[in-house]
Order: structure tokens, then C-alpha cells, then sequence
């Protein structure tokens, strides 16, 4: 049987910012219907590495591959959602929560194109999946930082993607939303078909859902396989008192 095309290829990828060099060698890939985690300790390349990956910025050496195009010629850009891990939120920016996830349908339709009736659909499943339907028209400035961030997750859903890359999404996000975010997350992987990159510290919700994680140390990728094999080595990958667990750093 042929195995299915990945959705996500970095091949050999290198990266510098100056003399600093931050990927040395990078090969990473992901596939239809994946849920994969990148994890590393601060410093250790993940942002740079999915910025890279999504043709954000462009490497110095090595090559990527988005559904098998450069990230620069892939024309539909809605088949990928990108979370970033600190959303810029303009102060005087009026538009509500509802508005801002609604963007979410632009990069499906095109921005020449009228609003269709399909979009309303998924504006509502993605507000509900965050749980801010009752937040829909309050004006996004007034909401917490978590809120912010759950509203930025609903836009990048609601193009309803082929890919969903997630910088650190649910950083200060309550704990019944993680919940219901890592429920939608497993749908979306295994009813939906959609592939899901998360970076994140704390793996302990998603851990039994992972089909592989990633483990990024010094630019460089020194793990990839399921996290069986991490717990199997007596590695904890639940919730930490500290920012940066010790397993990111000296992984058994």
C-alpha cells in the first residue's frame, strides 16, 4: 500500500539570525491525519522552525514542502491554519470576536468573493469548539489574553484546514477550554482527516492521542516517535511546576 504524501516536508533545513545558528539539519514531515507535537526548551529553535516551515521566513540552506509545493507558490492558502504563540491585538481595533473569526473563511473564499452561507457554519462550530459563542459580539480588545487566544484559534479553524500548526495555543487558557480545544484537536485528526503540528510545553492532555512527538534541542531534532516510548522510559510528560521540564533538556 502506498503511503500517503506528507502535507508538511522540511528536508535538511538550516537557519541563522547572524552568526547565531539556530537549525542545523533539520528533517521533520507530517502527514494526513497526524497529530504531532514539537517540543523543546526555550531557545531550543520551535518558532523559528515552524516560521520556516510555513514559508514565513526563508532558510539558508535545506528545503520545505507544503502539500508538495514551496510554502511561496502554494496558492490555497487556507488548507493550512496557523496559531501563532502571541497574536498582536491592536488596541483600537472594533472588531468583535465574531468578525475576527469570521477572517478565518477569507483565506478559503478569496477576499473578491461575497461572504457564502457555509461560512456561518463555520464560524458557529468553531466559536462553540473555543466556548465563546456568548462572547461572539464583544469587541476582542475587551477580552482577556486567554480569550484573545481562543479567538485566534476559532479563525484559524474556521477555514476548516488541511493542516493546523499551533505555537503554544493554549497558553493561558483555562483549564475547560484546553479540555474542549483537545477534544476538537482529536476530531479534527481522526473523524476529519486534518493533520495537527502543536508546540507545546505540556503534552500530559494530548499525550494519548499523539501519534509522535518531536523533540527540538540545540537546532537540532534527537527525538521522533510515539510518546509510548518516552513514558516507557519513565518520562513525565503531564503538567510541570516549572516552565521548562527536564526532560526537554536531558530526554533519556
Amino acid at each position: 500500500m502506498t503511503k500517503p504524501a506528507a502535507l508538511l516536508e522540511v528536508d535538511d533545513v538550516e537557519f541563522y539570525y547572524g552568526r547565531h545558528h539556530v537549525l542545523g539539519g533539520v528533517s521533520m514531515a507530517v502527514g494526513p491525519g497526524e497529530f504531532v507535537a514539537l517540543a523543546g526548551s526555550n531557545g531550543s529553535g520551535k518558532s523559528t522552525l515552524i516560521r520556516v516551515a510555513l514559508g514565513l521566513m526563508e532558510p539558508q540552506a535545506g528545503e520545505v514542502r507544503l502539500f508538495g509545493e514551496r510554502p511561496a507558490q502554494l496558492k490555497d492558502r487556507w488548507r493550512v491554519g496557523y496559531v501563532p504563540q502571541r497574536p498582536v491585538v491592536v488596541d483600537q481595533l472594533p472588531a468583535t470576536v465574531e468578525k475576527v473569526v469570521a477572517s478565518g473563511c477569507v483565506a478559503r473564499r478569496g477576499w473578491v468573493r461575497r461572504p457564502r452561507r457555509e461560512d456561518g457554519g463555520r464560524v458557529e462550530r468553531a466559536l462553540e469548539v473555543v466556548a465563546l459563542t456568548e462572547l461572539r459580539r464583544t469587541p476582542i480588545v475587551e477580552l482577556s489574553g486567554g480569550q484573545q487566544q481562543r479567538a485566534f484559534i476559532a479563525r484559524a479553524l474556521a477555514s476548516e484546514p488541511e493542516l493546523l500548526v499551533l505555537d503554544e495555543p493554549i497558553a493561558g487558557v483555562d483549564a475547560a477550554s484546553q479540555s474542549r480545544f483537545r477534544d476538537a484537536l482529536v476530531t479534527r485528526c481522526h473523524t476529519d482527516g486534518v493533520a495537527v503540528l502543536l508546540v507545546s510545553h505540556e503534552l500530559g492532555a494530548v499525550e494519548d492521542d499523539l501519534d509522535r512527538i518531536l523533540l527540538l534541542r540545540g537546532g537540532a531534532v534527537v527525538f521522533d516517535g510515539p510518546p509510548g516510548d518516552l513514558t516507557a522510559a519513565g518520562v513525565s510528560l503531564g503538567v510541570h511546576h516549572h516552565d521548562l521540564p527536564m526532560w526537554l533538556e536531558h530526554p533519556r
